[in-house]
């Protein structure tokens, strides 16, 4: 064998036929065949889409259907908040005017028992002298009416006027019927006891004579 055949160069030229290109290179075969199928055509860097690569139009529509949402929901609590704030109104409105009924109650209750006192008072005033010791007595029996009187009126408790009106069995109890040419038939001539009534609700009916 020659010194030429066995150079280095011509036994690594003899192992590794037409090729003398290291595999590592980047323009090698065995390179190129090493990148996976689907990876060898991305840039390099390359990431998912971005939030940002959603096309305007399309985040309006997302936006309008949240403030469509929030608008609903608003409007439910809006409602629910009215609902809630009127059954309140009502039942305070009740409990008040339970309360004020309950007050007319007891006050009628207590002005029916001294209603008799007014009637006497009345009786003696309507015959009072018109002078002497009986006009001076007289006087302190009037200012004990009017006082008694003014305590009613504090009270809500208010007298009826029937003289002249037309006989109504819900304010007035007929006493006496009397055949008159100066009056209608039903129509009353005289009170003969006072009737009293504490806001709309008759505490005593007044006694009265009608024309038949």
């Amino acid at each position: 064998m020659s010194a030429e055949n066995t150079k280095p160069e011509n036994i690594l030229d003899e192992a590794n036929p037409g090729d003398n290109t290291a595999p590592e290179a980047a323009n090698h075969p065995a390179a190129e065949s090493a990148v996976p199928e689907g990876k060898q055509d991305a840039p390099v860097g390359a990431e998912a889409a971005p939030e940002d690569s959603i096309p305007l139009e399309e985040k309006l529509e997302l936006l309008k259907a949240a403030l469509e949402t929030s608008e609903v929901k608003a409007a439910e609590y809006l409602d629910g908040w009215q609902r809630a704030r009127a059954e309140f109104s009502n039942y305070k409105k009740r409990i008040n005017r339970e309360q004020a009924q309950t007050k007319k109650d007891a006050v009628g209750k207590v002005v029916r028992q001294y209603l008799p006192v007014v009637d006497d008072l009345e009786r003696a005033l309507k015959d009072r002298p018109p002078d002497g010791d009986g006009a001076a007595w007289a006087e302190g029996i009037e200012l004990t009416y009017r006082k008694l009187m003014a305590l009613l009126e504090a009270e809500c408790v208010t007298s009826m006027q029937a003289e002249g009106k037309m006989f109504d069995p819900n304010f007035h109890e007929a006493i006496v019927q009397t055949e008159s040419d100066e009056h209608e038939s039903g129509q009353i001539i005289e009170v003969i006891q006072r009737g009293y009534s504490i806001g709309d609700r008759v505490l005593r009916p007044a006694r009265v004579r009608i024309a038949t």
